[in-house]
């Protein structure tokens, strides 16, 4: 039996601007304004603070006609000071405001709980008035898709777990399956319009419907035939330590799947705070390495040397050495298996001395804790991994 897991499930690759979505591409980092979008200065403020943290995309909320035309005093700002990273208006309620925002930003974000008008949502529960309801979808979404088609604009699909239609918690509940059914019927309308620049994403503040939302939708699109890309995010996670706990075991655990083409980390703190810890789920889950990693163990009685010191140490010295795995381990006990894919090892081996390792092989022993940080570094100079950090 294969138990291998795909680094990433392939999907199709999607035009977001000059920053391409899905296939090969790294998995993208995203946030969102939480200014005033009437407020040119404060919102092109906040966006190039999230610019120059790493977010790649930058959403935007557009809740009325006033706030969409104001998206092109933005972009056009944001575009003078010299930053041409792609825009995302995120729309909820009205059509004709997607319509606008896809003439003037890369890619637009619609919610299919709110794209049905209400008597249908409502009341179309039997199979007759389902057809139906797809057919109010489809006449509904043609104006968008044709204009998105015709001016390279991406879709979002935003399925959030507290806004399914009334029709479809009819059908199937408020659940994840729900929830897939949803993002399913505008996938297959979007197929029929000949429209393919789409992203889904099953969203809820409840990590384990998020997951098992994921997970069943992109078990359902390979039945179907479909790879679309997907956008990974934990509604509402909170602030602090417990907002990126929530959105790590969330958007990590799908990416362990091989599941996501773009994250965005939700907190309740300032957007550009979400990109580090974007970043980091994307190492941790390693299908991004965006810097060095580092393993090291939590040490025990064995361990005859300030392992604590020593790892902050070399994390000083060698923290710009993106790519590289260097290990910091307390005793040759366990040390040398625990560490197996690492570049570099830095293990204990008595009392104040250390070993250091090139991947598994031993290659310097018994040296003073108080010289082998430097040695360690002259290893990975004459190994020709490094580099010196930039001013």
């Amino acid at each position: 039996m294969d138990l291998s897991i795909p680094l990433r499930i392939p999907s199709r690759v999607v035009p977001v601007g000059n920053l391409p979505l899905g296939g090969d591409y790294p998995v993208r980092v995203q946030s969102m304004t939480s200014t005033d979008t009437l407020d040119t200065r404060s919102t092109v403020a906040q966006a190039v603070r999230m610019i120059e943290a790493g977010s790649e995309y930058v959403r935007i909320t557009v809740p009325g006609m006033k706030e969409v035309e104001n998206l092109r005093e933005i972009k056009k700002e944001l575009s003078r000071q010299g930053y041409h990273t792609p825009l995302i208006a995120d729309v909820h309620y009205i059509p004709k405001i997607a319509e606008i925002a896809a003439t003037i930003v890369e890619k637009v974000r619609i919610n299919p709980g709110n794209y049905l008008p209400p008597r249908v949502a409502r009341h179309a529960s039997h199979e007759t008035d389902n057809g139906k309801a797809l057919e109010q979808i489809a006449g509904r979404l043609s104006p968008l898709l044709k204009i998105c088609k015709d001016r390279g604009t991406a879709v979002r699909i935003g399925v959030n777990h507290g806004s399914l239609s009334g029709r479809i918690t009819d059908l199937y509940g408020d659940t994840p399956l729900g929830m897939v059914e949803s993002a399913l019927e505008f996938a297959r309308v979007c197929s029929h319009l000949d429209f393919h620049s789409l992203v889904f994403s099953m969203k809820a503040s409840n990590t384990r419907v998020m997951i098992t939302a994921n997970r069943l939708l992109a078990e359902r699109m390979r039945l179907e035939g479909m790879n679309y890309p997907l956008h990974l995010g934990v509604t509402e996670a909170g602030a602090g330590e417990d907002g990126r706990i929530k959105s790590a075991i969330g958007i990590g655990s799908l990416l362990a799947d091989g599941i996501g083409d773009t994250i965005r980390v939700s907190l309740t703190e300032d957007p550009e705070f979400e990109i580090p810890v974007a970043y980091n789920i994307l190492q941790a889950a390693g299908v991004r390495i965006t810097k060095t990693e580092f393993i090291s163990c939590p040490s025990c009685g064995r361990t005859q040397f300030d392992i604590q010191a020593a790892l902050e140490k070399i994390r000083e010295k060698t923290s710009h050495l993106k790519g590289l795995k260097i290990a910091v381990m307390g005793c040759v006990v366990n040390g040398p298996g625990e560490m197996a894919d690492a570049n570099y090892g830095y293990v204990g081996a008595g009392n104040g001395k250390v070993h250091l390792y090139r991947g598994q092989q031993l290659v310097e022993k018994n040296i003073n804790e108080l010289f082998a940080l430097e040695a360690l570094i002259s290893l990975i100079k004459t190994s020709g991994d490094w580099f010196d950090p930039a001013p």
